[in-house]
């Protein structure tokens, strides 16, 4: 993974994070669901990024 690609899946995780936060603050349920589902695309493309580097390994 390359560390562009770790700063971008980070920050978008980050942002991911504060949407949550800010549904959560102001009840919003939609928000908070959009936070969330950030988060998840960022996990999803860091797992992913994961295993390309692995199979360059070896």
């Amino acid at each position: 993974m390359g560390i562009g690609d770790k700063i971008q899946n980070a920050a978008e995780d980050f942002g991911g994070k504060a949407k949550e936060a800010a549904g959560n603050a102001t009840d919003n349920d939609r928000l908070k669901a959009e936070g969330q589902k950030d988060q998840v695309v960022a996990d999803a493309k860091k797992v992913g990024e994961d295993v390309k580097d692995e199979f360059k390994r070896d």
